[in-house]
């Protein structure tokens, strides 16, 4: 690998860690790719070749896995967690909750309560969303 990919890797890395630490920050396209110091055109498609799917369904993704535990292991209504992990409206939420997890939050809270008696390696891969 050459010395400018993996310049290039370091700077998408740490632009996919500003999304992890920030999550519930209302994170856009151009402020992430100042952070690799690139353009946002760039930035998408560079971001999409490296880890298989773009900035923003990444970020979706990171919320929504947030939104799990946050459902699994708390009693806050599912409104609250949704405003908590950094959705703009519930049904922004719901719909892609549903995309990624296959059923709704309140659905998969229900079932998250029946499995509380398996051991949490068994559960955490089970829940692991599938995109």
């Amino acid at each position: 690998m050459s010395r400018a990919a993996e310049e290039s890797n370091r700077r998408l890395l740490r632009a996919r860690d500003a999304m992890d630490r920030g999550y519930a920050e209302p994170l856009d396209i151009p402020a992430l790719a100042r952070i690799a110091h690139v353009s946002p055109a760039h930035f998408t498609r560079t971001f999409r070749a490296a880890f298989g799917e773009t900035p923003h369904r990444y970020l979706q993704r990171r919320r929504v896995e947030r939104a799990m535990f946050l459902l699994r292991e708390t009693d806050r209504s599912v409104t609250d967690i949704c405003f908590r992990v950094g959705f703009g409206s519930t049904g922004t939420f719901s719909r892609t909750f549903r995309d990624i997890v296959g059923r709704s939050p309140r659905a998969y809270r229900k079932e998250a309560a029946t499995v509380a008696t398996v051991p949490t390696c068994f559960t955490m891969a089970w829940t692991r969303p599938h995109t």
